[in-house]
């Protein structure tokens, strides 16, 4: 049994996942490491799903000052416990995600909080673009989601693709998720304030 247990440290390692839910994995995939792997990532993404409606009313407010001292964020992200909110873990997703908002400029936290009518009215700018198309309606409304998703994922902080995920793969979204499910509590990024300098006088 002495390979089951390096199996489950060497799982714990890579996945800081509880030594029951390893061995859970492990069983799962019949002893095949990168089976585990991705079995913990869907069971957590699953348990982040079902975190969703609790409540978090803890967290940190933090600053980031981009070197230069011309670009300063300011951004609260919320957990469920001052426990949480002091591990390591959760001020490295609080610290990414602020040189996120610092790099990537979002206008939003996320797609709920795009007013209407800014919605209508990139709808209405991308409808008059295709104007002199000769395309049928259907294939016009799918084309203008797809720059709708475009917008939302330039717009919104939880739609960007990750500033350190070279492949662009990873969305805010999905840190915020994985960070969920890793530390057992709903983390929330709750607002962020940027500021430039020359910006907004």
């Amino acid at each position: 049994m002495a390979s089951q247990a390096l199996l489950v440290k060497e799982l714990r390692e890579r996945t800081g996942a509880g030594v029951m839910d390893c061995k859970e994995a492990l069983e799962s995939a019949h002893g095949d490491i990168q089976g585990a792997v991705e079995y913990l990532r869907k069971k957590g993404l699953a348990d982040a799903a079902k975190k969703a409606h609790r409540e978090s009313r803890d967290g940190v407010v933090a600053s980031y000052v981009h070197p230069g001292s011309r670009i300063g964020v300011l951004v609260e992200i919320n957990c469920e416990t001052d426990f949480v909110a002091r591990t390591d873990e959760f001020q490295q997703l609080v610290r990414d995600v602020a040189m996120q908002v610092a790099a990537a400029s979002p206008g939003y936290v996320s797609r709920d909080e795009v007013p209407g009518a800014v919605v209508e009215k990139e709808r209405e700018i991308y409808r008059q673009q295709m104007a002199d198309q000769q395309k049928p309606p259907q294939v016009i409304d799918t084309i203008i989601e797809g720059k709708l998703a475009k917008f939302y994922a330039e717009q919104c902080l939880l739609d960007q693709p990750f500033i350190k995920d070279a492949t662009g793969k990873t969305r805010v979204k999905d840190l915020v998720d994985q960070a969920t499910a890793k530390m057992g509590e709903r983390v929330v990024v709750k607002r962020f304030v940027r500021f430039q300098v020359g910006e907004g006088a």
